[in-house]
């Protein structure tokens, strides 16, 4: 006999879903209707700026506080000390005294502009030149001074005249003269003789000055230096003054003057 296979098994029957708990319903009590009030834009900006301020520490209103309930404390001017009262008005003095000297010293030199003395050399002789040596020079020098005041109210008076004599750069020879005084558009005339006795000069100067004295053409410079005292009734000012004079002499023994240039400054 034939055997029947087993029959298969029987399929697991699925397994029920849960039940989602039957919902109750829970009664709530009736509430009231909420009212609505408008607002407005302004209140909602306060209230923000009135949170985003802070409140000040106990201890800083009491700052604030007692600062306030504080008052003033006046004191008494100090009186000033005779001495400085002294200085102030000695120096109110000074600076009055300087107003009015510049005040008037500007009145003088408009109304009466003063010029400046002039220094001139008309003429002049040059004598004698010669060499002892290859370096040592002697010379006999002679010219006509002209000492004029321009000014018409003022007086001036030369009180110290130096005069000096230079081939090109070296000096060699030196004379001072005696202060006098000239009036308004006065002039003066005085002769001045320079001697050069034994003069050291380089080698360069000696063979320059023999080189002109043969050219019959020398070159010679003269610096005077004077001071002046200027016065104008009750006013007197003393300046010095400055001359440069640039010669031309033929040679000696008769030399004479050729060509001058003169200027004189302060």
């Amino acid at each position: 006999m034939l055997t029947l296979p087993p029959p298969p098994p029987s399929p697991i029957p699925p397994s029920p879903l849960p039940q989602p708990p039957a919902q109750r319903h829970i009664q709530h009590p009736p509430q009231a209707p909420r009212q609505t009030t408008p607002v407005s834009l302004n209140q909602i900006i306060i209230s923000k700026l009135a949170t985003n301020r802070k409140v000040p520490a106990p201890d800083a209103i009491d700052q604030v506080s007692s600062k306030s309930t504080k008052q003033p404390i006046l004191r008494q001017p100090q009186r000033t000390k005779p001495l400085i009262w002294c200085c102030a008005i000695v120096c109110l003095i000074f600076s009055l005294i300087l107003i009015i000297f510049g005040i008037a010293t500007l009145i003088i030199f408009l109304v009466v502009k003063p010029k400046t003395p002039l220094f001139d050399i008309p003429n002049a002789s040059l004598n004698t030149i010669y060499f002892d040596s290859p370096e040592y020079f002697n010379g006999d020098f002679t010219f006509l001074a002209n000492f004029s005041n321009p000014n018409r109210k003022i007086d001036i008076r030369f009180e110290y005249l130096d005069l000096e004599l230079y081939f090109s750069d070296r000096l060699i020879a030196t004379q001072s003269l005696g202060p006098f005084t000239q009036r308004p558009g006065e002039g003066r005339l005085g002769s001045v003789r320079l001697i050069s006795s034994l003069v050291y000069l380089p080698e360069n100067h000696a063979v320059a000055l023999r080189t002109q004295v043969q050219n019959n053409r020398v070159n010679y410079n003269i610096r005077g230096t004077f001071k002046v005292r200027a016065t104008l009734g009750m006013i007197h000012f003393s300046y010095w003054l400055h001359s440069r004079c640039q010669l031309q002499m033929t040679g000696p023994p008769t030399g004479v003057l050729v060509a001058r240039s003169c200027k004189t400054k302060r």
